[in-house]
């Protein structure tokens, strides 16, 4: 799965939580749920929604470490090999 495919994934899951909004114009480093508005147990949505579409597992201890569309990318990208 190429970096491009996992963001095309964490926008559809984010468009789930906040269908008013347009995920891919978040700028990588913006802070996804200050951005779009989202409560945790929203982002929590979308963590779960990650796993099951990508098969890794995002451990509770891990959600600080994806707070922006380029540390998810990027977290995923490492775990997906």
């Amino acid at each position: 799965m190429t970096e491009q495919e996992l963001q095309a994934i964490i926008f559809q899951e984010l468009q789930k939580v906040a269908p008013e909004s347009n995920p891919a114009e978040l700028g990588p480093d913006e802070n996804i749920r200050e951005s779009l508005d989202i409560d945790s147990f929203s982002f929590l949505r979308v963590l779960v929604g990650l796993s099951e579409r990508t098969g890794i597992d995002i451990p509770e201890s891990d959600y600080g470490k994806v707070p922006t569309v380029a540390t998810m990318t990027a977290y995923l990208t490492v775990h997906l090999h």
